[in-house]
Order: structure tokens, then sequence, then C-alpha cells
């Protein structure tokens, strides 16, 4: 950057050009720069998005995946191609083509959308690939620990993912990458503590054996998940940078973890199980979380939470309906029509109801949240 600045001064000199216009072109192109090449650490999560101006009658909480028809016909030829290089020659013969698409796609053309397709194929080619090491009769991976072990099985599993993962975004610097290398850390965490939590208790499974200390230590770890996330979107509130990017992605993960987390332990603590269809506490439990979760949802401005929901609220209902004797030929159509209304209506007064509900909180706390619009 001292180069530009030292050309531009000399252009100034010259009589080229003016001080005021050296000044403004060296803030200029140092932004368009800074924007245009990869960089590293916290600099890159700080750095903005590329793609056109945000309209300011739109929505900034998803990241830009498509900067135009380009993005979406090489993403297509991306996947096309994958599942022809898996279907000739093995999943392992992927892994190049994933390799050479990313260096082109990703390392030089920065294109958002095959970025994520490439994640995306990144993570499954890694599941694939040891889900077939271990099952591989000459490792008996699956018959020492697999099968026995049900917890250390899974940590098996999912040791290999960070490594890899941290390989990847150390490269790419993709957004959706550094998401999925945390999300990844988090299970290895909790499969690491079931594992070998199991053996030094005397337990054949951890995840059989002890149920209410399962569901806590997932609900602790969901929660510090969710913190996690927060961390990444409370340092950009105006949704303009990458750490929004990565923000967006552990909250897409961690927002169904965390309901379905809230929902286990509640049941536990209230002695709910969920074949109890003779009251309505299970039922209005669920509900009940869920609508704290849009709350939630709402104060971060992460639609996600409300999204997450929908399946959950949906059993609810029809378990309420079936209690109200409805016909069962109509409780499908009663129910869709219920959540249908529901969210049309989240989504046209989601902007009120945020400023009804952020406006109520102290001003401390709304001016590190997402500012209202």
């Amino acid at each position: 950057m001292s180069n530009l600045e030292t050309a531009l001064q000399g252009a100034a000199e010259d009589g080229i050009i003016t001080e005021t216009q050296a000044q403004t072109l060296f803030s200029y192109l140092g932004q368009r720069l800074a924007a245009a090449e990869p960089t590293a650490g916290g600099e890159q999560l700080l750095a903005k998005r590329q793609g056109d101006d945000a309209n300011p009658l739109e929505d900034s909480e998803a990241p830009r995946f498509v900067r135009g028809f380009h993005d979406i016909l090489i993403t297509i030829g991306i996947i096309v191609a994958l599942l022809g290089f898996g279907g000739v020659g093995s999943v392992y013969a992927t892994l190049p083509a994933i390799i050479i698409f990313a260096e082109i796609f990703v390392r030089r053309q920065r294109l958002a959308l095959p970025a994520v397709a490439l994640t995306v194929a990144t993570v499954l080619w890694i599941g694939a690939s040891v889900m077939l090491l271990t099952t591989d009769p000459s490792l008996g991976l699956e018959q020492r620990y697999i099968h026995p072990y049900p917890s250390l099985g899974a940590f098996l599993l999912l040791v290999p993912f960070p490594p890899l993962l941290a390989l990847f975004h150390w490269r790419y610097r993709v957004p959706i990458a550094l998401a999925a290398l945390l999300i990844s850390l988090f299970l290895v965490f909790l499969a690491g503590v079931l594992a070998f939590m199991a053996p030094a208790a005397g337990w054949h499974d951890a995840t059989g054996s002890i149920r209410y200390q399962t569901v806590s230590i997932f609900f602790v770890c969901v929660i510090f998940m969710f913190a996690v996330a927060m961390s990444f979107d409370l340092r950009d509130r105006e949704r303009v940078t990458r750490s929004s990017d990565v923000a967006f992605w552990m909250h897409l993960a961690t927002a169904p973890a965390l309901l379905y987390g809230t929902v286990l332990l509640c049941f536990l603590l209230l002695g709910v199980t969920t074949n109890d269809v003779d009251n309505y506490t299970g039922p209005a439990v669920v509900v009940a979380i869920v609508l704290v979760m849009m709350a939630v949802g709402l104060i971060i401005d992460r639609r996600a939470f409300v999204t997450s929901g929908l399946l959950s609220l949906g059993v609810a209902l029809s378990a309420i309906l079936q209690h109200s004797n409805m016909r069962m030929d109509g409780l499908l159509s009663a129910e869709l029509v219920t959540i249908g209304i529901f969210v049309l209506l989240i989504g046209m007064s989601w902007l009120p109801l945020r400023r009804a509900i952020v406006g109520r909180l102290p001003l401390g706390l709304q001016a590190k949240l997402p500012a209202l619009r």
C-alpha cells in the first residue's frame, strides 16, 4: 500500500493530479483492493462482502449467494461433475475435483454460491470417506468400537472433520467453512465427553444409560454454540461483513439444536413422555418453547429461529387438534392452514414486531443488537 501512496504523491508533485485527488484515489483504491484480495484471520471476517450494494428496502440477514446467473450455472456444473466423478470412480476420486474447482472458482474468482456448494461437498466427502474407512473389514473399527460403544464410535467418526475443515478454511477463507469447523468442534467435544464418560463410570453406553445427564450436556454445548454465533453477530450490527455470514450459518445449525435440546430437557424435568397423549402438557410445552425461540429470533433478527420450530409447532398443533376430537380427514388441512397463516403473519410483520420487542429492551442492549429498521 505504501508503493501506491508514493506513486500517487509523485503524480501530484508532477502536476498530473491535485493533492486532493491523490488522497481521494488512495482511499478509493485501498478500499477496492481490500475487498478484492483475500486476507487472513479477523481481517477477512471484517472485510466487506463482494457484490452489489445492498438495497436499503431489503433485509440483510442472509449472505448474498448469487451475483448473477453465472454463479448458478457454475454451481450446477460443479454439482453434476462431482456426481459424475463419484459414479465413475469412487468417493476418493471426487477430492481432486473438489480441490481443482475450489482453486478456480473460490480461490481465484471468489464466487459465493460455488463456494457454498464446494464446502458442502467437502463436508459430505469427509463423512463418506470416514464411513468407508470405519466399515473396512480389514481395519475392524466397526466391530471393535462402533457397535459395542456407539458414543466412542461417534467420536471416531467426527474427529477427522475439524482438521480437514480447518485446512479448507485456511486455504479458501469461506464463511460457511469456518461455521462448519466451529460446529464440528462442538460435536467432537460433545461426542468425546460422552465417549470417555461412559468407560470412566462403567456405563456400557452413555447415550442410553444417562438420559438426563446426556441431554444436559447436549444443552450446555448448544448454548455455547449459540454464544459463539452471537459473538460473530455482535461484531457486525449492520450485517455487511463476512463475520455476519459466519453467524448466519452457525445460527442455521444452532437454532434447531437449541430448540430440540430445550424441548428434551423440559420434557425430562416435567416428566413428560412422547407417548403421553392423555393431556395437553407435552404440546403446550412445545408451543411455549417455539414461541420463546421465535421471540429470540426477533430480538437478534435471525429468521432461522422461526423456521426451525415449524416442524415441532406442526406436531404440537396436531396433538392439540387430536385432543379436541377433530376428524382425521380435516386434521392435516387445519394444521397446514394454521401454520401457513402464522408464518405469513410473522413474515409480513417482522419489522414492526421486532421494533415492538427490541424497543422495550435496555438501551445498552439495543445498541449491541442489529439496528432497527
